[in-house]
């Protein structure tokens, strides 16, 4: 999909801000996507609610490491979960907060609107599952059901759909078979098993599986080059012409058939 495509750098990274931030994203008033301030608050409720660590590695956020040990001690610094961090078998790093859809989508222009080639692709992904784009309209695509934890290299891979969410069938929720298209010597460790960490008493929106399930479909999607490049070609014709074509000539009747027949993120 070639806004969606375009759309794939990786989340910027402010600094985290916690507490009454965290309500900002949870349930605060809507605001344009992207701000520093919704960015900074979504990411501090990230970590919290995924234990500082990266949901596929489960590796301990370094800055995070490092100021606990500076307070307690190297071996009195313990984990969200109470266990002692130098003896965690997981090697620590820098973390940061990945959209599952990007938020650049929402991103609006000067005149706080979306231009013609981004409401497409929002339609193009409500075809996918019925009305899941109003959990990302507007600011809410800056809230925790729309975000996870992952270290530099996944976010990366991530934010290209090159990894992908699968939940597993009779296991406990949030469960995912979490596999990748890359080759295997690229990630030696896939496909993995993780259940999500969720955060105490759910004051933290997990993360949504109806959003991992779509950005699946969209991975699928890109892996398989001739439906992406037809989707590309239909997008370009929106973005250079508007919505449609005055003749007709973009074949949004075609595009509406391959959102119906097939490409729905319950196949």
């Amino acid at each position: 999909m070639f806004l969606v495509k375009a759309s794939t750098k990786k989340t910027p990274q402010p600094s985290p801000v916690f507490h009454s931030a965290i309500e900002k994203v949870q349930g605060g008033p809507r605001t344009f996507a992207g701000t520093p301030d919704r960015l900074s608050a979504l990411r501090g409720a990230c970590l919290i609610r995924d234990h500082h660590r990266c949901v596929i590695s489960h590796s301990f956020d370094s800055s995070e490491a490092q100021a606990r040990m500076d307070k307690a001690g190297e071996t009195n610094a313990l984990d969200d979960d109470g266990n002692l961090l130098y003896q965690d078998p997981n090697r620590p790093g820098p973390l940061e907060m990945a959209h599952i859809i990007p938020h650049s989508l929402m991103k609006v222009d000067a005149n706080h609107e979306l231009s013609p080639s981004k409401k497409a692709a929002l339609a193009i992904l409500n075809m996918f599952d019925t009305g899941v784009v109003h959990l990302i309209e507007a600011g809410d695509i800056d809230r925790p059901r729309n975000a996870l934890t992952l270290t530099r290299p996944f976010h990366v891979h991530f934010g290209e759909f090159q990894i992908f969410f699968e939940p597993v069938a009779d296991s406990q929720p949030h469960t995912y078979r979490i596999d990748s298209f890359l080759s295997r010597y690229i990630l030696p460790e896939f496909p993995l098993t993780r259940t999500l960490y969720l955060s105490e008493n759910r004051t933290i929106d997990p993360p949504s599986a109806r959003l991992l399930a779509l950005h699946r479909a969209i991975a699928h999607i890109i892996h398989f080059s001739a439906a992406a490049e037809y989707i590309d070609k239909l997008l370009r014709e929106m973005e250079g012409q508007g919505v449609c074509a005055a003749d007709g000539s973009t074949e949004i009747d075609r595009l509406l058939t391959l959102g119906l027949r097939g490409w729905s993120v319950s196949t």
